[in-house]
């Protein structure tokens, strides 16, 4: 057997007729499959809600909304115009009432703070337009094969549907347009390419197709999902543009901070920066700074490739304003530099504490959806002594409704380390 062979799929393709029946049935959204829509559509706007991760990939999971977008790339891809109109109108039925149950339900809620989780969902680029190329690709090949996998889910999860559905609907709800365009561009972002990638793979696998009537039909339906491809995608080119434009500016004035922004007697309280309006304010506490110290700052801004960027100095407190401050002053700075830094230290540590907590909290949600008999979850970095020396280490303790497998017990514990990025846990299972 040669290398090549190794990529070939026409050994594992399942019969057309089989696909064909499969991707039909996932079509129509109503009955069973419609009321577990809305009902993931309530578990998605609640995951967005209270920002739980956890959440939001379960409603991604539970969801059926894929059924019908698959369903128009295969219904282009085989020129079945049956299969089309039923996957346009059940795509938009399907959409219609995602949105309209998302914005009902922030419209109730009394939480309308928008969470990092609802944030990530608003300026989409071209790397959500390569998710959704290759989650469709993927989605579309487990389809056609004979070996599926799981394959399916890691699809839902990954092309995420359902949180951009439901982010429009947060944006309809509080009045925030920018909010509900920006998401509901994310939604037609997957859409379109997910329906591509299934139009593409299908004619790959050389599955057979209806010859329409005219040639010209034939030529004008395929000018027509490109020209929805390119309009879909230039403006997500931009956005991405600007996405990797923004994060350059941001280590390039991060270069410059710390590189060149560094004053005697002063330290740095405070940086803002503005990637739109390429405006730099940076506060300092300590000595004044002259102008021009000031001046000499500002025009190395050039060799950072910041000379379209405007930076401003400002001061927020000086105890020192010349040479000739009496001993007194000196001996106040210094007393005010010690406890600044004795506050930073218990900063660190309350912070320490507090995404320890957090970071409990989020793995206990996430350990839940696994195993829904978990009943509490303790998480502690500790300290194995041992008769040579002391080990840092993580002890987790889990009590559960249920007693627990060996294999369970395994695989959470590889998943805890995975998880945390550690190397060493100890775990510890309760009933």
């Amino acid at each position: 057997m040669s290398f090549l062979d190794n990529f070939r799929l026409a050994d594992e393709k399942e019969y057309f007729q089989t696909v064909s029946d499969n991707i039909k049935n996932g079509i129509d959204l109503k009955g069973t499959n419609l009321w577990i829509l809305i009902f993931a559509i309530f578990i998605a706007s609640l995951g967005l809600n209270v920002n739980s991760t956890a959440v939001i990939i379960g409603a991604m999971l539970v969801s059926p909304l894929m059924g019908p977008i698959i369903g128009l790339g295969f219904g282009m891809a085989i020129n079945d115009l049956s299969i089309l109109k039923r996957s346009f109108f059940s795509y938009l039925f399907s959409g219609g009432v995602g949105l309209a149950t998302s914005t009902v339900f922030f419209l109730l809620s009394p939480i309308n703070d928008a969470h990092s989780e609802i944030l990530a969902r608003t300026s989409p680029n071209i790397y959500d337009v390569l998710i959704a190329l290759f989650g469709g690709l993927a989605g579309i090949l487990a389809t056609s094969s004979r070996l599926k996998g799981n394959v399916i889910p890691g699809v839902a999860i990954a092309t995420a549907l359902m949180p951009p559905l439901c982010t429009a609907g947060y944006g309809l709800a509080t009045f925030q347009f920018q909010f509900f365009f920006g998401a509901f561009y994310l939604f037609l972002i997957n859409t379109v390419f997910i329906a591509l990638a299934t139009l593409v793979t299908t004619r790959f696998l050389k599955f057979p197709f209806k010859q329409l009537p005219k040639k010209e039909d034939e030529i004008k339906a395929n000018r027509i999902v490109w020209i929805l491809v390119t309009i879909t995608l230039l403006p997500s080119i931009y956005f991405g543009y600007d996405l990797v434009e923004q994060n350059k500016y941001l280590q390039n004035v991060n270069r410059f901070i710390e590189n060149e922004a560094v004053f005697p007697n002063d330290y740095l309280l405070m940086r803002k920066i503005d990637t739109k309006l390429k405006t730099i304010t940076l506060t300092y506490g300590g000595q004044i700074i002259d102008d021009t110290a000031i001046v000499k700052l500002k025009n190395k801004l050039s060799k950072y490739d910041l000379h379209k960027s405007t930076l401003e100095i400002r001061q927020g407190f000086a105890y020192l304003k010349d040479d000739k401050q009496n001993e007194k002053t000196n001996e106040l700075t210094f007393v005010l530099s010690e406890k600044e830094s004795q506050i930073n230290i218990l900063q660190r540590r309350i912070d320490s504490l507090t995404s320890q907590s957090q970071l409990g909290q989020q793995i206990f949600r996430e350990l839940k959806v696994q195993y829904p008999n978990i009943q509490s979850f303790i998480l502690q970095r500790g300290i194995n002594h041992t008769d040579t020396a002391g080990q840092n280490v993580w002890l987790a303790i889990i009590h559960s409704k249920t007693k627990w497998k060996t294999k369970d017990k395994t695989k959470t514990e590889n998943w805890l380390k995975v998880r945390m990025n550690i190397k060493q846990i100890k775990l510890y299972l309760g009933e």
